[in-house]
């Protein structure tokens, strides 16, 4: 069966989501790989490395635009109707897929932040929407599994950040906030020239702990009701959570290690995430 033009952006992303759909059933996996294509296209106006911000905007603009024409009635784009089509046959809400867009203004404005409290909102917008949309199309029964998939996409987008310091710093985006920098007496220039010192590790060791709280918190609301609508979200958090531990393993040296977690590693996960909470549910 030829792949569809949603499945190839979300296999083409090289994401480990890819691994997480492979063994949905085929109407659940139709419906994620468009809800995906959306993230992934969305995300992608603020990463085109070589367009002006003013251009990104506008693009994403548009984006926001030609969404809500789906909604109420046609687009120009596709992908936007597919999507329009699943957030109807799902009764899916939209707030989180407007969230993910205000999220990725706020990359194209906004390249520091001050606290950390800034920095949750946005990773609340990128990478928590993202969990919120899966659910809901998974049908959640339990509520506390809103607040899993709030607390796993703060944890897993703030694993990103501390992974891609590197790339992001050489881009003028610094995530770690501006008082957590000051508090351990390291400073931007020290970031963006990957100085590895132990203000850095110091620095890294909280940044870190952090983290894992945010781990932890989800999973107190990690609830037995709906553990077949979370064995993809359980498969993300092993995953993301390794990274984390390689970058601990590696005594958080982000700027010259490798810290991610292998294709062969990732498969293993879902697989073993997936029949393990299948067989587990209700």
């Amino acid at each position: 069966m030829s792949r569809t033009i949603e499945e190839n952006i979300t296999r083409q992303s090289n994401s480990s989501f890819y691994y997480t759909f492979l063994l949905l059933p085929e109407h659940q996996k139709r419906a994620m790989h468009v809800v995906y294509a959306f993230c992934r296209i969305t995300d992608d106006i603020a990463d085109a490395i070589d367009e002006p911000e003013e251009e990104k905007q506008k693009k994403l603009e548009e984006w926001e635009k030609e969404l809500k024409l789906a909604l109420n009635s046609k687009s120009r784009y596709n992908l936007l109707n597919s999507l329009a089509s699943v957030i109807r046959e799902l009764k899916m809400s939209v707030e989180p897929f407007f969230e993910l867009i205000e999220g990725v203004r706020m990359d194209l404005i906004k390249k520091r932040y001050d606290t950390f409290d800034e920095l949750k909102l946005y990773c609340y917008r990128v990478a928590s929407t993202i969990g919120l949309m899966s659910i809901e199309l998974f049908g959640y029964k339990n509520p506390a599994s809103r607040q899993y998939a709030y607390n796993l996409g703060i944890a897993m987008q703030l694993t990103n950040i501390l992974r891609d310091l590197k790339i992001d710093a050489q881009q003028n985006r610094i995530y770690i906030p501006q008082e957590d920098l000051k508090k351990f007496n390291y400073s931007e220039e020290d970031l963006i020239n990957s100085v590895y010192n132990s203000s850095f590790i110091n620095l890294m060791k909280f940044e870190v702990d952090r983290v894992e709280n945010f781990y932890k918190k989800a999973n107190k609301f990690f609830h037995p009701e709906d553990y077949k609508v979370l064995a993809m979200g359980k498969a993300m958090e092993e995953i993301y959570y390794k990274i984390l531990k390689n970058i601990k393993k590696n005594n958080y040296d982000v700027f010259r290690k490798q810290n991610n977690v292998n294709k062969l590693t990732r498969i293993l996960i879902t697989i073993k995430n997936y029949f393990r909470y299948n067989l587990l549910s209700k």
